[in-house]
């Protein structure tokens, strides 16, 4: 890991990420989904499961696709290969282009909470949720991004990681019967894990979304390889 090669992928990432107005909006989603539900809460606040809804809008929308698009627009002007190719580590490039993504969800995290209500979020075992559900959506977001060809079809991708797990706590709404398969599938997913965490105060959701962030970083680590080597 080479502390120059990261600070030079982060100051060219964050220039990137300056010009692009597409990039530049989406923090701003989550923060106005927030202020939307503000009003729906009142003095009482919102439900857990309407807290997380907001988190995973916020990591879909920033985190997921904000890497994702970054990754797909050097893929369509041909920088990407050249910097796999470089000197430059696996290691260097990951985190060189995910702190300008890092630090974006953070601050539309942030927010977001601060208007709907942090307080909940201020425990060790909800930090750690947080992070690894963070982990999560970024290496989802770059996995995806490493084999998507242009800007325009990461909408294709996008829409459904949003859907699937950005969304998640909305299967609620639906209607569904408890033991629906819809249901019992989607209470493993990383959003319902911490809602569940929430609820039972137990440590063992924190180890399932730790399975998930595993599994995006695994997934992460193929596609770069595959793209590395292809030809």
């Amino acid at each position: 890991m080479n502390a120059q090669r990261i600070s030079a992928i982060f100051e060219k990432d964050i220039k990137d990420f300056m010009k692009n107005m597409m990039l530049l909006m989406m923090p701003v989603i989550p923060i106005i989904l927030a202020l939307l539900y503000k009003q729906l809460g009142g003095e009482e606040g919102l439900p857990i499961p309407m807290l997380y809804l907001i988190v995973g809008v916020t990591f879909s929308s920033v985190t997921a696709s904000c890497m994702m698009t970054m990754m797909a627009e050097e893929n369509e002007k041909k920088t990407l290969r050249g910097l796999m190719l470089s000197p430059a580590s696996f290691l260097d490039i990951i985190i060189g282009k995910s702190l300008v993504v890092g630090l974006m969800s953070f601050i539309a995290l942030t927010i977001s909470l601060v208007i709907v209500g942090i307080k909940p979020f201020l425990n060790v075992q909800a930090i750690i949720g947080l992070i690894l559900l963070f982990l999560f959506f970024l290496f989802l977001g770059i996995g995806i991004g490493l084999f998507t060809k242009s800007i325009a079809s990461t909408s294709a991708y996008l829409m459904p990681v949003m859907f699937l797990f950005g969304f998640t706590p909305m299967i609620d709404f639906l209607g569904l019967g408890e033991d629906s398969t819809a249901i019992m599938i989607a209470d493993v997913f990383p959003l319902m894990q911490l809602i569940d965490m929430h609820d039972t105060n137990s440590w063992i959701p924190i180890g399932i979304v730790a399975i998930w962030a595993l599994g995006a970083a695994l997934f992460t680590y193929i596609c770069f390889k595959k793209v590395r080597t292809d030809d």
